[in-house]
């Protein structure tokens, strides 16, 4: 059973979220045993358990207070916003986080033998979705009549089996729907994975969430950054500078018995390509290496 006076989190139990979640809970240092099977799961170093539902689920459990806090796609909470705003619902929940994992798009798709001329081609059709809300919301703004059919699985099925004429559903890579003889046409909404919090949390708890917040913060810039170290020729330090963008400015050391360069340690951000460092080479740095960053704090 949860304990009430610890910080919880509700994350998918299987899907696209699933193992991404649990890879930025244990990159934090926090020590937790998820086991495929098991519902519930314990922190051993810190005040923190954790639940895994369904993705759907998460946003309700946030609501409820049954969790204080929920990984879950921004698709889901996007489409459940305009669900309440419609219904007069008071949303009792807040994204804290957008996350760097869990990338997707909502896109419509239609027939691979359809032919496709901009949203027009759209009118008076029929649409299969899981995502009805967002789908009219988007259609609306362009003035695109449609009837939508919503589906909660297996909506690129709908065109073969006569339900819809074409589909709007979420993609990552395309392979599902050219499996089922369906092109994406058009994206309308682009989404990631995000931390969501319940409005009220007590002053212990919020505590223990400001630090999950830095860590996870920490955790995100370390994945975008590498570490760079290499050799400048001293007259072409203002132009590799320029190159990388850097978090901060680089640190500049001598190089023993060599008055012509120096030695440059630097955070980038930039994902550093064999390009990039073929132009470094061209401005005459040497012993350029790229290192990963496990942890980082600014």
């Amino acid at each position: 059973m949860l304990n009430q006076n610890r910080l919880r989190i509700a994350m998918q139990k299987s899907g696209r979220l699933s193992y991404d979640s649990k890879k930025i809970l244990n990159s934090c240092g926090i020590k937790i045993n998820l086991t495929k099977n098991k519902l519930i799961a314990f922190a051993e170093n810190m005040p923190i358990d954790v639940m895994c539902v369904r993705d759907d689920d998460i946003p309700g459990l946030v609501i409820d207070g049954v969790v204080d806090l929920g990984i879950v796609g921004e698709n889901v909470i996007k489409e459940k916003l305009i669900y309440d705003k419609i219904n007069y619902k008071k949303n009792k929940y807040k994204i804290l986080k957008k996350l760097d994992f869990g990338i997707c798009r909502l896109s419509i798709a239609i027939p691979v033998n359809n032919t496709y001329n901009g949203l027009l081609s759209l009118n008076n059709m029929r649409i299969a979705t899981s995502y009805p809300n967002l789908l009219k919301k988007y259609l609306d703004s362009k003035k695109i009549s449609f009837k939508s059919f919503v589906l909660t699985g297996s909506v690129e099925v709908a065109p073969k089996a006569g339900l819809a004429d074409s589909i709007c559903d979420l993609v990552s890579t395309g392979a599902t729907l050219e499996a089922n003889g369906l092109k994406e046409v058009k994206i309308i909404y682009k989404f990631k994975a995000c931390l969501i919090s319940n409005n009220k949390i007590d002053y212990v708890k919020q505590n223990v969430v400001d630090k999950l917040l830095t860590r996870i913060q920490g955790v995100i810039k370390a994945r975008e950054s590498k570490y760079i170290m290499l050799h400048v020729p001293k007259n072409k330090l203002e132009q590799v500078v320029l190159l990388l963008k850097g978090a901060e400015k680089p640190t500049v050391l001598k190089l023993v018995g060599d008055n012509t360069k120096v030695a440059m340690h630097m955070v980038s951000r930039e994902n550093l390509f064999w390009e990039t460092m073929e132009k470094l080479k061209l401005l005459g740095a040497s012993s350029i290496l790229v290192l990963p960053i496990e942890k980082m704090m600014e």
